[in-house]
C-alpha cells in the first residue's frame, strides 16, 4: 500500500513559475496542484491541501489576503510567501507565514523549508491525535 504523497498548492499569476514550482515540487516527490489566481484556488478548495505557496503580488486578491483568507479556514495549514521584490514591502504583513522566499529563490532551500514545515506539521497532528 502506498503513502500518500503530500499535496502543495501553488498559487502565482506567472505561468513560467507555476510551471517550474510543479516541477520541483513533482521531482522531490510531492503532489502539486497549480493555480493562476488566489481566486481558482478557493473555487478548487483547500480540501486535501497540506502546504501553500503564494506569490504576493497578483491582480486581484493577493498573497496576503490569500494567506489571511487561509488562516481563517485551515489556520494550521503551512503558507510560503514568494515575491519578486527584493524587499518585503510590509514586515508586519509577512508575520504569521511559514516560510518567505524572494525569486529567484534557492529550490534546495525551498525543498528544505516544505519539508521541515510538513514534518512539523504532522507532529504536531500526531501530538493532537
Amino acid at each position: 500500500m502506498s503513502k500518500r504523497r503530500p499535496v502543495v498548492a501553488i498559487v502565482d499569476d506567472d505561468p513560467r513559475l507555476l510551471e517550474s514550482l510543479e516541477d520541483l515540487l513533482e521531482s522531490a516527490g510531492y503532489a502539486a496542484h497549480s493555480f493562476s489566481s488566489a481566486g481558482s484556488l478557493l473555487i478548487s478548495g483547500l480540501s486535501g491541501v497540506d502546504l501553500l505557496i503564494t506569490d504576493i503580488g497578483m491582480p486581484g486578491m493577493d498573497g496576503f489576503e490569500l494567506r489571511d483568507w487561509v488562516k481563517k479556514v485551515r489556520p494550521l495549514l503551512p503558507v510560503f510567501l514568494i515575491t519578486g521584490r527584493h524587499e518585503i514591502a510590509d514586515q508586519d504583513r509577512a508575520r504569521g507565514i511559514s516560510g518567505f522566499f524572494r525569486k529567484p529563490f534557492d529550490a534546495e532551500a525551498l525543498l528544505a523549508a516544505v519539508d521541515n514545515a510538513l514534518t512539523n506539521r504532522n507532529m504536531e497532528d500526531d501530538h493532537e491525535s
